[in-house]
């Protein structure tokens, strides 16, 4: 009897532990900030044969003739040349260096699709309070809810140096993703397409408005009230879709509670409860060639997946991709009959973290595994693999990354969606065309403006 009480105790402390989840590193761990990691967590010294630099302090400056936030960004390295393309003549020497959806693409359109590589500029940074932040969330940050939540972290990197179980690492790297730094307030205004295989397309016109409250400058670590964001949006056309909007407000730890969603339907003029937004749920604006947990390459909660961290890896990846945002160029040019054009996206050499997920066996989802690549400097997904139910490749996100200099820290200029066995892509973030691109501001709107009465009337404009 009293083995068996010993054995129940045991179970239940061994369960309270996984919960609870690893606790932050040391202080003299948390000193490598300051000393041969970045204040992010990077390696703060290039690699060996010198592709990659040494972290300098990032780019944190504006090119001449930039006005500010709104203003189409301006390329702060016109002059860089490229370096090399790789293509399907001579993959075979870059494969080491290359993600498997990355190759896939290759091989899928041999005379079209290419990578072009760039030297490295590694010009992730952001504000001191944020480096301050992630200082603290290094001693203090810790896992709840089996890795579906975050406890004790504010303002920062949550977990700059991954530490504990491979599992915990893995989900460590991933809500570093999901918290990363993207400003305190921002507003933008762009369009989405899914390009079909003879390479026509329709725009689906939307704004968009998301206040980071984990930024939050008038919170701290304990006054988050469970909520990682607010993300409000509403489509502007076609007319069949406009005056429709969704309302999000994401949550830190999303098994003490979910995701709250709402949406706004224009013809009934209804604002309803929106509990399916999420997972694999298709997204109709493009054309259910993006889930639900696609948007931003990856959202939302991590609990239909077993998660492993694969380590280390120096790969191309999408960088300083600023000819996607220059003012004025057609969104034509930009979209190609079977991917964007290839001629106006940089690569570059980058370490990134290597994250898989396998889909659990009692859980539903359309992609049975999935690996991400994770830039090291910023903690974007930079590019994922995801893969069907029979094992095969079938879907390769991409962002394209850039330093946002009016920040500063590194976000995407855009998201594409490649569909290899449909040979169709979605693209998300165009706004060349637009007047202005999104704007930036830490003066927030107070919480009722993201109420799902705000939702109603928003979407009625």
């Amino acid at each position: 009897m009293h083995n068996k009480n010993w054995l129940v105790g045991t179970a239940l402390l061994c369960s309270l532990l996984t919960s609870v989840g690893h606790a932050a590193v040391s202080a003299e761990q948390a000193n490598r900030l300051q000393g041969d990691l970045t204040p992010f967590g990077a390696e703060r010294e290039g690699n060996a044969s010198g592709t990659i630099p040494d972290w300098t302090g990032g780019y944190d400056d504006q090119p001449a003739g930039y006005e500010g936030t709104g203003q189409h960004h301006i390329n702060p390295f016109p002059d860089d040349e490229r370096l090399f393309t790789i293509d399907s003549q001579n993959v075979d020497l870059y494969r080491d260096k290359l993600s498997a959806g990355t190759e896939a693409l290759i091989e899928t359109y041999p005379t079209t699709f290419n990578v072009q590589v760039y030297e490295t500029r590694r010009t992730h940074t952001a504000p001191e309070h944020v480096q301050k932040n992630t200082q603290e969330n290094a001693r203090r940050a810790k896992l709840v809810a089996n890795g579906n939540g975050i406890e004790d972290a504010y303002g920062g990197v949550p977990f700059p140096i991954l530490s504990g179980s491979n599992e915990q690492m893995a989900k460590q790297a991933m809500w570093n993703h999901l918290t990363r730094w993207r400003g305190i307030y921002g507003v933008r205004r762009s369009n989405e397409v899914a390009v079909q295989t003879n390479g026509n397309y329709s725009l689906v016109s939307s704004q968009q408005e998301i206040f980071f409250n984990f930024f939050n400058p008038e919170a701290d670590a304990d006054s988050l009230e469970n909520v990682l964001f607010y993300y409000l949006s509403f489509t502007v056309s076609p007319p069949r879709l406009a005056g429709g909007a969704v309302l999000i407000h994401e949550t830190l730890n999303q098994q003490k509670e979910a995701r709250r969603a709402w949406g706004y339907n224009a013809g009934q003029r209804r604002v309803r409860r929106a509990p399916n937004l999420a997972y694999d749920s298709p997204i109709a604006a493009a054309d259910n060639l993006r889930t639900a947990d696609d948007t931003d390459i990856f959202n939302g909660a991590l609990d239909r997946y077993n998660w492993s961290y694969k380590g280390v890896e120096e790969i191309y990846i999408p960088y300083n991709t600023y000819r996607l945002s220059e003012k004025g160029l057609p969104y034509s040019e930009i979209l190609g009959v079977s991917h964007i054009n290839p001629d106006l996206v940089r690569w570059e050499l980058h370490r990134v973290h290597v994250v898989e997920a396998n889909l659990k066996d009692n859980a539903r989802h359309i992609y049975q595994k999935r690996r991400f690549y994770i830039d090291e400097d910023s903690w974007s997904i930079a590019l994922v693999d995801q893969y069907d139910a029979r094992g095969d490749l079938w879907r390769v996100s991409m962002a394209m990354l850039k330093n946002i200099y009016e920040l500063p820290g590194v976000f995407t200029t855009l998201d594409v969606f490649y569909d290899l066995q449909a040979r169709r892509y979605h693209v998300q973030g165009l706004d060349t065309e637009e007047p202005s691109t999104r704007q930036f501001t830490d003066n927030v709107p107070g919480s009722r403006y993201f109420s799902p009465f705000a939702l109603r009337r928003r979407g009625v404009r």
